[in-house]
């Protein structure tokens, strides 16, 4: 019996591909965005008290009402706004999941979706199995800033979401007020929603302000905003995100999250109420915390020949590697694992079609001392 994939562009994804490389190689492993340090203790014992007192059984659908309680103070706490928690807020497994949901709710077949390249790879995937077409917009080459009138360019009557990551992975980059200002020019004229990934929203460095669609009544009615625990709390491998929408885009995405995951792992739940409300100091640091990780790295890196790009947030650094080598990102990354013995990853996956002569890739800091610096060890000698 034979079949077409629906997926055909889709393979093991980049950050499997090298994490396994760096495993088999003995590589240190700055590819995938994982920390490996240890995720607040509270967070820990919090987790540990919920296991043992018994809630272990399913969560409500759209999270445990002491938690989604959290994230409406938080939220207000964080960006003067303060969300519904019964109507706008739902707890989802990962961020992963919330774009997902959010894209298989709103994109019919045919639509389109403007999404801008570089982008997370599980962007596109999402349309295609909506039955939408991505429309690749690309990022300067250079900054990764957004030329609001490319987009405009792309818009058509077909187009039924646009997708917008700050700060941006893999770049760094992060919108600032004069985007803001484009953005909501721009959705005035057309008839579109709006997918808000903010990971990386507590990650942001050298005084700058997260610019959160929360912020902003006009956009944040038309918007999915979607976090992420894991990327604030240490803890990807625990995979538990929310998304904060209007009530009427949050019913849509209720409807696909119900029976998707249905709901999330309930003790890491009632752990990241209690750690939400108990220790705010946490996320109101994390900028702080990584910016000294992020010092000290560029410094490090200033010791080798590769060539750090400014990072305004998040926890990865692009290097342009073009004065150590002329192979294309993908095949430089596996020298470099293989016969370095450093991951890094690629950013031509990040794209529909990558620039050309383009030699950057992704290092990720958000990682022991000892890591970094055993990886900048070898690095030194390129």
């Amino acid at each position: 019996m034979t079949f077409e994939t629906k997926l055909p562009k889709v393979g093991t994804t980049i950050f499997t591909v090298m994490s396994q490389l760096a495993l088999e190689h003995q590589a240190v492993n700055l590819g995938q965005g994982f920390p490996d340090f240890e995720v607040p203790a509270r967070l820990v014992e919090s987790l540990a008290r919920a296991m043992k007192d018994g809630k272990n059984q399913y969560a409500p659908m759209t999270g445990i009402p002491a938690l989604r309680q959290a994230i409406a103070a938080k939220t207000e706490r964080c960006y003067g706004h303060r969300p519904d928690a019964d109507t706008e807020i739902t707890v989802v497994s990962g961020a992963s999941e919330a774009i997902f949901d959010a894209v298989q709710a709103v994109v019919r077949p045919g639509e389109e979706v403007i999404v801008l390249d570089p982008c997370y790879d599980s962007y596109e995937p999402a349309i295609d199995l909506a039955g939408g077409r991505a429309v690749h917009v690309p990022l300067d080459p250079q900054t990764f800033a957004v030329d609001w009138d490319r987009v405009r360019a792309a818009i058509t009557p077909k187009t039924r979401l646009l997708m917008i990551n700050s700060p941006h992975n893999p770049s760094g980059a992060m919108f600032d007020a004069s985007d803001i200002a484009r953005l909501s020019e721009l959705l005035r004229e057309h008839d579109i929603w709006l997918l808000s990934d903010e990971v990386y929203e507590h990650i942001v460095f050298d005084g700058l302000r997260h610019e959160s669609i929360l912020r902003y009544p006009e956009l944040r009615a038309r918007a999915f905003v979607v976090s992420s625990f894991g990327k604030t709390y240490h803890c990807t491998g625990w995979k538990i995100g929310y998304c904060i929408a209007p009530p009427a885009l949050s019913a849509e995405l209720r409807k696909v999250h119900q029976y998707n995951s249905f709901c999330s792992f309930a003790p890491a739940q009632w752990a990241f109420a209690e750690m939400i409300e108990a220790e705010p100091g946490h996320y109101e640091g994390l900028g702080d915390f990584y910016q000294a990780k992020r010092d000290r790295f560029r410094e490090q890196l200033s010791t080798t020949r590769l060539n750090p790009l400014p990072v305004p947030g998040g926890y990865f650094q692009l290097v342009d590697y073009s004065a150590i080598s002329d192979l294309d990102d993908a095949a430089f990354c596996r020298w470099l694992t293989i016969e370095k013995g450093v991951a890094a990853i690629p950013l031509s996956p990040f794209y529909e079609s990558p620039p050309a002569g383009q030699r950057l890739a992704r290092l990720c800091f958000a990682k022991n001392e000892a890591t970094l610096d055993a990886a900048i060890e070898r690095l030194a000698r390129l």
